[in-house]
């Protein structure tokens, strides 16, 4: 069985304002990172976005037959995200339970996901690729 271990993180300046996506993929031969610029979100639809972005992704890099074979091990800094996916807190928000849909189908990809919630510190490598896609896209972070 093939373990892999994903962090991913979301973030938006302003709530919703200019929002990025970050997402590390590490296992099984496999140390990616990857951050990429999604335009105007909420906090909450980034963190929903980076997951899913990071599901699709390990699927593409495994291969269908081989992430059939795939136990992911899924760590977020959020705990609404988190407590949502293992239905602790039920989804009002019709926009999130869009993405929870897209997440739980996504699902179905892989051996076994499971979702699991950890402080922010243990998140940087995800959190910096969210900030750096967002500085590049706004042009922010820079010297001049």
């Amino acid at each position: 069985m093939r373990k892999i271990t994903i962090y991913t993180d979301g973030g938006a300046r302003g709530n919703p304002g200019p929002a990025g996506i970050g997402a590390v993929i590490q296992g099984d031969g496999l140390n990616k990172s990857y951050g990429e610029y999604i335009g105007e979100a909420t906090n909450n639809e980034a963190e929903y976005q980076a997951l899913i972005f990071a599901l699709k992704k390990t699927k593409s890099l495994l291969g269908k037959l081989s992430a059939k074979q795939a136990e992911l091990e899924c760590f977020l800094d959020s705990e609404l995200i988190v407590k949502q996916l293992n239905h602790q807190y039920k989804i009002e928000n019709e926009r999130m339970q869009v993405f929870f849909l897209q997440v739980w189908n996504l699902m179905l990809d892989f051996s076994k996901v499971v979702f699991k919630h950890i402080p922010r510190e243990q998140n940087k490598e995800a959190d910096a690729m969210v900030n750096q896609a967002i500085d590049k896209a706004t042009g922010a972070g820079g010297l001049f």
